[in-house]
């Protein structure tokens, strides 16, 4: 999921999202420099971001949206021990905000903190409050693969593209995990479903060669595999071909 999707959707939901930097009249400075940040963190400018977001809080050390996208910001510097304690406050200020609840609960899972992570996505992932259900259900599903529970991890995606069956970090997953069953049929139709709404990425490609050897379409395999070495010549799917 690209960045400004992704803030939009589960860091900042009071933030309108745009492509440029113009910003949302606010009686509150605070708000202002919230909304730049979130909008120079989407053009991936870091340090404007940054600068905007700790003004922020300066203003307003409260701020919930503004420790939550800090949070963010620090994971993409890949600074995990800053990103964590701005969840960490975020969470303390607001325990039944669904946007950090989701943000810290993946954040824990992807550093190892499993039942801790499970702990925050679960309930987002079944309130009725919460209209993007599949985010959560994805990184709880995302959470089990972690732990080794392909079948717990199957039912949480199968939930998310029940609800939003275009969503395409799903759809991926289900396309790996339809590979690993051998289910290839059910693989070619999870990546093309993936494909009417993304691109193709190293994993998609390498698993779409996997998965038209196994079915012996070796000429089609052959041009997934052309594909994977132009597009991604020094991704380490394209490494694993030998010449």
């Amino acid at each position: 999921m690209n960045t400004r999707l992704f803030l939009c959707l589960l860091a900042l939901m009071t933030v309108a999202c745009s492509s440029d930097v113009s910003i949302v009249k606010s009686e509150n400075p605070a708000d202002v420099h919230l909304q730049l940040g979130v909008r120079y963190l989407s053009l991936n400018k870091l340090d404007i971001a940054k600068e905007n977001l700790l003004k922020a809080l300066d203003l307003e050390p409260g701020n919930v949206a503004a420790h939550n996208a800090l949070g963010f910001l620090y994971e993409k510097l890949n600074e995990a021990d800053d990103a964590r304690e701005e969840y960490a406050k975020a969470l303390d200020l607001a325990p039944n905000d669904l946007g950090v609840q989701n943000n810290y609960g993946r954040f824990l899972c992807e550093h190892g903190e499993f039942e801790k992570g499970m702990v925050l996505l679960e309930p987002v992932s079944i309130n009725p409050l919460n209209d993007r259900q599949w985010l959560a259900l994805t990184n709880a599903g995302r959470c089990q693969l972690s732990m080794g529970q392909k079948q717990q991890a199957e039912a949480y995606f199968r939930q998310a593209l029940q609800l939003n069956q275009a969503y395409a970090p799903a759809l991926l997953e289900m396309q790996k995990l339809s590979f690993e069953k051998a289910d290839y049929w059910s693989a070619k139709g999870f990546l093309q479903r993936y494909l009417s709404v993304s691109e193709h990425t190293p994993q998609t490609l390498w698993i779409a060669i996997q998965t038209e050897r196994a079915q012996g379409n070796n000429e089609l395999a052959n041009e997934y595999q052309k594909l994977l070495l132009e597009r991604f010549p020094i991704s380490p799917e394209a490494k694993k071909i030998k010449p």
